[in-house]
């Protein structure tokens, strides 16, 4: 059965027995999780297990204990305070996936929120934690990490270093015999190679379980695999063409990463730093996994606090502008909002996830009437950027699945909910 039948399946017994699944989920500390010195050996959170609930409860603020990591320096410039407008939102109330009213309040708590900000034009409307999150706590974004790759590789694109239109083997002779071998870059920054390769977080036999065995994330069984991404990649094998449909493949962006490192001669964690983090006035360093090879992991590696992401969301919102700073340059932005395949993505497995969406550059896109831009991660993580709105809505999570699409909805719903609450007069 696939991985979205099966999460189908879970949202109609949600639907049946919704009642019983009502109480609060658990904190890390509730669930006693790495308490007492030494914890107790059923409470301690592995690498066998931190990505499993609930001990992701702990795991996903304390990925530097558990994986290797390189530093994502802020450097020494001046944090960009945030202005503040706060405004009471927990009541505002509006229709689940499911067709039940709930209020933000209960989405928060229902989808396993760790923490939130709302910013409406530019200034913190409300700024909550959960689950003994604080405002200094490192969060690993997950897959909102492809958005921040996006973000360097468009930088390099406006700089002349890539060209969307060339081949990837141009920049990585080494995948001459992979599926990536005739792909372009803009096939891989939108997801539509046609490769071998299945993103089945519930099977241990997929090739994401591989690439965590690979990245450092998983403890190795013994099987004999490559030691690095690097070894990795070139083996992945074509299965249908490029250029059809969307298929989302992790891989495809750690490709990209290893483009950026090739052109820039310059490690990945050390180009976010440079090109980003530096120039966002954030409060914290950022951290990026990396494997044994030192392959840094663009797909889903990246930490960091949530007001850091919250700035990363405004500048995108103001079209790559910020701190008096184009960062981002806005083509590239715009590219996204306006040149997606919404074609191939209907063709894809998450076709209807969201109201008429497309995926371009790293980004997902919906179009509700008004395009609204979003980076995503497995396990609830999401920025959610309404430029019409003026709203940017950043949240870390640690839900048990980790795709679970009524989940994923509620939050995009109850984000549209308070685009509709602040834009009133």
């Amino acid at each position: 059965m696939g991985k979205i039948k099966i999460y189908m399946l879970t949202i109609l017994i949600s639907l049946i027995f919704g009642s019983a699944f009502a109480a609060a989920p658990k904190t890390a500390a509730e669930h006693g999780l790495m308490q007492g010195f030494p914890p107790a050996l059923d409470k301690r959170v592995t690498l066998e297990n931190w990505q499993d609930p609930p001990y992701n409860r702990w795991g996903f603020q304390h990925v530097r204990e558990l994986i290797p990591t390189a530093r994502v320096s802020r450097g020494r410039g001046e944090v960009r305070p945030f202005e503040r407008n706060p405004q009471h939102l927990d009541d505002i109330s509006f229709a689940g996936a499911d067709g039940e009213t709930m209020t933000i309040a209960r989405m928060l708590e229902n989808t396993y929120t760790d923490g939130i900000i709302v910013l409406h034009k530019g200034r913190i409307v409300t700024e909550q934690y959960f689950n003994g999150m604080q405002p200094d706590t490192s969060h690993l974004w997950m897959s909102c990490t492809k958005s921040l790759t996006s973000a360097v590789f468009g930088i390099m694109v406006d700089r002349g270093l890539v060209d969307v239109a060339a081949k990837v083997s141009n920049y990585l002779p080494e995948i001459a015999g992979s599926t990536y071998a005739d792909a372009t870059v803009q096939q891989l920054l939108d997801m539509e190679i046609g490769v071998h390769f299945s993103e089945d977080y519930e099977d241990p036999n997929s090739d994401i379980w591989t690439t965590d065995y690979i990245a450092g994330w998983r403890s190795n069984s013994g099987a004999e695999m490559p030691e690095s991404m690097y070894e990795f990649l070139p083996t992945l094998k074509k299965e249908g063409e490029h250029g059809e449909v969307f298929h989302y493949v992790s891989s495809n962006t750690d490709v990209l990463g290893w483009i950026l490192e090739r052109v820039t001669k310059t490690g990945l964690s050390e180009l976010i730093s440079q090109e980003i983090w530096t120039k966002l006035g954030v409060e914290q360093d950022g951290y990026i996994t990396v494997d044994k090879g030192r392959f840094a992991i663009a797909s889903g590696g990246f930490n960091g606090t949530l007001r850091d992401m919250a700035r990363f969301g405004q500048m995108i919102l103001q079209n790559g502008l910020f701190n008096g700073e184009q960062i981002v340059p806005a083509a590239w932005i715009k590219d996204v909002l306006t040149n997606g395949n919404r074609e191939a993505f209907a063709r894809s497995e998450y076709a209807g996830v969201f109201p008429n969406p497309s995926y371009r550059n790293q980004f997902w896109v919906a179009a509700p009437g008004h395009p609204v831009i979003q980076a995503l991660g497995i396990h609830g993580q999401s920025i959610y950027i309404n430029p019409e709105a003026q709203l940017v809505v950043t949240k870390f999570s640690t839900q048990p699945q980790a795709v679970d699409i009524l989940m994923f909805q509620d939050a995009f719903l109850g984000a549209e909910a308070l685009a509709e609450a602040l834009s009133k007069p």
